[in-house]
């Protein structure tokens, strides 16, 4: 059995993407920092016939973070889908020219480290199984960067490089990269940004392997 690893699983999009790739035969990994919620969370699943399982780490400590996906292959099945999609943090939301390069720091450990750190831990396995997806998630700053998110908006646009890169490097060998961009809020009864809706394109961006970067809603939505 193959496995879905979800970096920054939470009661919103985290656990809308884990029923839709858990009705899909997928055991269900669930990264974050918190180990009492994703306990919490893991049992909700499992009551629902989801196979779940938490595993705490913080996306900014990059061997932790490794060390996690590595405990999710091991007990669930080879990593075959990495979505990463934690929430940043809002003190990396400051104004562009409030921004010193110590304020860069948590953003690029976050957007850029994490990611890097997670793709190299799970491509292996991928390579092994030959196919794999992974699934980027980010706001709208990543395309259109706003001058009072400098944080993000930095962060952002060099995950989206990474992303892109690796979309390109790795089609040849069945192994497809995707971001999705979420402008604004997850709203629960939108109809585009809902986090049902949200899981549903997230599996088609899977399941269809079609190109790098898809919108949620319109960016100035």
């Amino acid at each position: 059995m193959s496995s879905v690893a979800i970096v920054g699983a939470g009661p919103g999009l985290g656990a809308a993407v884990a029923r839709r790739f858990g009705r899909e035969g997928f055991a269900v990994a669930l990264l974050a920092r918190d180990a009492e919620r994703l306990g919490a969370l893991a049992g909700e699943l499992a009551r629902e016939g989801v196979r779940a399982r938490g595993f705490a780490a913080d996306v900014r400590d990059p061997l932790a973070l490794a060390g996690a996906l590595a405990r999710a292959a091991e007990e669930l099945g080879t990593v075959e889908v990495l979505q990463y999609s934690p929430v940043p943090q809002r003190d990396f939301m400051l104004p562009v020219l409030e921004t010193t390069h110590a304020d860069l720091t948590g953003p690029v450990e976050f957007s850029v480290y994490g990611p890097v750190a997670a793709v190299q831990q799970v491509l292996p396995g991928m390579r092994e199984l030959g196919r794999g997806t992974i699934l980027l998630v980010n706001g709208g700053t990543a395309v259109i960067p706003h001058p009072d998110r400098a944080g993000t908006s930095i962060a952002f646009a060099a995950e989206s490089a990474y992303g892109h890169l690796l979309h390109d490097r790795l089609a040849g060998e069945g192994i497809h990269v995707g971001q999705l961009i979420i402008p604004g809020a997850i709203v629960a009864g939108h109809p585009r940004k809902d986090p049902a809706v949200l899981a549903d394109a997230l599996w088609g961006m899977h399941r269809d392997r079609h190109g790098f970067r898809h919108y949620a809603d319109d960016l100035d939505g």
